[in-house]
């Protein structure tokens, strides 16, 4: 007979839109144990099992604090009600939370003040909105995934009439009949009920006691504080904002990049100040992708994705926002894992706006075994070949813009777009390996821009601070020979350094913030600016570091910055809140720039 040995949730908190899928532990008739499902489709031995999800629901309703979610709330703010802010806002644990939070939620009601429109449906409510804060801000509303009512859990409609009670003032209403279950809206601030039982396949009567789990509260999808797009080109660029944050103009696009932490590195042990229902895979995939979704980029470069989440979460669900996906994993010579879980760059276009023209992908490990075939001697190249190989990968995407150039001399003359995405090896003691990989990368796009005038666009965790050595080649086309990093030579790959040169005109979008006239916006973020290398104060932002590692690069000589994704500071993220976060959903934090070719000049 099917036995049913052990029943548990990965996460003991369930989040609105986030899937539960308990953990079950069978022990078949043959006595061999299993975590394999048995539905009635394909029964073991005359039996399956059958399952069922219910929400318990309270005379008393309970409501949950917005700054900790997972804690109830004791006060709430009258002056939310007032301003029309979602409900869900409002709520505090106590004088301390709603003091030490006042700042943030200060700005809700500046914001609510200003707002173009009070109405705001429930959806927006519970998974957060990016838009209502003035021009240039982004929508983050994930429409069509798990904010949909057309979510079904199971053969039967979420809220049935029929119901179970119970005493004590309980009221037991059957939500769901598969083994996952998605909460909804109406399941906030209840606890939820989970049922198994092993079923005879002949008679359809259960065989053996009913296995049951209690959740936590249901919670809402906590969610981050607005980031606005800042026209860098000049005062008047806010006007040609359309409501979602985009230009309106023709020839502009945008193109976000991101490492999203993959979940084989999103550990507790790593990140132990993140609650672990918050690291979750289930929770981190959705609030990942509300994000994502949110920027409304017409590019997208994200580092750190699993190969298994790629194919089964991120290229379908980004399908179906009108993106067309390319994908290189890592190569696996020195890892030894789950091949399903190694990660890699994914970098997605929106087929309305970009066709695919050729791809390009970079093995680092390939450079390093042509480096040393050709280069190195023979009782050499093992140690070289075991300090280069590092498995890590860049993604080179040539597009073809459909939308218009701009100028007259341009007319009927194909745009193209070469953007490269890539994540640098990690390794703080590895610099010249980090620079090797740097070059090398620019190497081949050089011959790129030799075969096409084409602008180019660099993305990508370099895994390297403003100032080193890769950061210079990058932005500079040079390491002067005095660089201290060059002292990490073992190899003498950088002999002499004349050879750390580049000619692709390479400048940081984000130091655009650091040119731009006195606008809106213009010194709050100049302030999170580093003044020595003019890049932002960190793009990385845990207990253990905080710095910048990502950056956009774009030739200057094809290619002009109208606006950039504001960036974030102390304050923004919750003050003493290291990423990720449950508001924020990686360890890095997004960058989104806007551009538009120059129109070219006639040779």
């Amino acid at each position: 007979m099917l036995i049913v040995l052990r029943v548990h949730l990965p996460s003991d908190i369930p989040i609105v839109g986030c899937e539960l899928t308990p953990y079950l532990l069978l022990r078949r008739p043959d006595t061999s144990v299993t975590t394999d499902d048995v539905p009635e489709s394909a029964p073991v031995d005359g039996f399956f099992l059958k399952y069922k999800w219910y929400r318990v629901q309270n005379d008393r309703n309970v409501a949950i604090c917005s700054v900790h979610p997972s804690v109830q709330a004791t006060l709430q703010c009258l002056g939310c009600l007032k301003a029309k802010i979602p409900v869900a806002k409002s709520y505090h644990c106590s004088t301390k939370c709603f003091s030490d939070a006042w700042q943030h939620h200060r700005a809700l009601h500046d914001r609510a003040t200003s707002a173009v429109s009070d109405n705001v449906n429930e959806d927006e409510e519970l998974f957060g909105r990016y838009n209502n804060a003035g021009p240039g801000v982004i929508n983050a509303n994930l429409s069509g995934t798990v904010s949909s009512t057309s979510l079904t859990n199971g053969s039967t409609p979420f809220y049935p009439s029929s119901t179970t009670q119970r005493s004590g003032g309980e009221t037991w209403f059957e939500v769901g009949r598969s083994k996952t279950y998605t909460p909804s809206a109406d399941d906030i601030g209840h606890v939820l009920k989970f049922e198994c039982v092993v079923v005879d396949a002949e008679s359809k009567l259960p065989s053996g006691p009913v296995n049951t789990l209690l959740t936590s509260r249901v919670i809402p999808a906590p969610s981050p504080s607005p980031r606005c797009l800042i026209p860098v080109s000049g005062v008047d660029a806010i006007g040609q904002l359309d409501s979602s944050g985009r230009s309106l103009s023709s020839g502009s696009f945008t193109v976000l990049s991101y490492n999203i932490l993959a979940d084989v590195y999103a550990t507790s042990e790593s990140y132990s100040y993140c609650p672990s229902w918050a690291l979750s895979w289930a929770y981190r995939r959705q609030n990942l992708l509300r994000e994502i979704v949110g920027y409304h980029a017409d590019i997208v470069c994200l580092q750190e994705v699993q190969s298994n989440h790629f194919e089964a979460f991120f290229a379908p669900e980004l399908d179906k926002h009108g993106y067309q996906a390319l994908y290189k994993r890592k190569t696996n010579e020195v890892y030894s894992g789950n091949t399903q879980t190694i990660d890699g760059c994914a970098t997605f276009f929106r087929r309305d706006r970009f066709a695919h023209v050729k791809k390009y992908e970079v093995e680092f490990n390939k450079a390093a075994q042509s480096l040393t075939d050709a280069q190195i001697p023979t009782a050499q190249k093992k140690s070289t070949l075991t300090r280069l190989a590092k498995d890590n990968v860049a993604l080179i995407v040539v597009l073809e813009a459909k939308f218009g150039n701009q100028g007259a001399d341009n007319l009927g003359k194909r745009q193209l777009l070469c953007v490269a995405n890539t994540h640098v090896n990690d390794h703080q003691d590895l610099k010249d390996v980090k620079l090797w990989q740097v070059s090398t990368l620019l190497k081949g796009l050089e011959k790129i821009a030799v075969s096409a005038d084409i602008p180019m666009l660099v993305c990508g965790d370099f895994n390297s601070v403003p100032g080193s050595a890769p950061h210079s080649l990058l932005a500079m086309g040079k390491v002067e020979p005095s660089h201290p990093d060059l002292a990490v030579d073992p190899l003498n790959l950088f002999r002499p350094p004349s050879k750390l040169i580049h000619k692709l005109q390479l400048v940081s979008a984000y130091s655009s913030f650091a040119r731009m006239g006195v606008s809106i916006g213009s010194e709050k973020q100049r302030k999170r600016l580093d003044p020595t290398t003019n890049e932002p104060l960190f793009t990385n932002c845990t207990r253990d570091f905080i710095g910048t590692l990502d950056y956009i690069f774009y030739t200057v000589d094809s290619l002009t910055v109208e606006s950039l994704l504001e960036l974030l500071d102390e304050e923004s993220m919750r003050k003493n809140t290291a990423l990720p976060s449950p508001e924020w959903s990686s360890d890095h934090v997004a960058l989104l720039a806007q551009f538009c070719c120059k129109p070219r000049i006639r040779r």
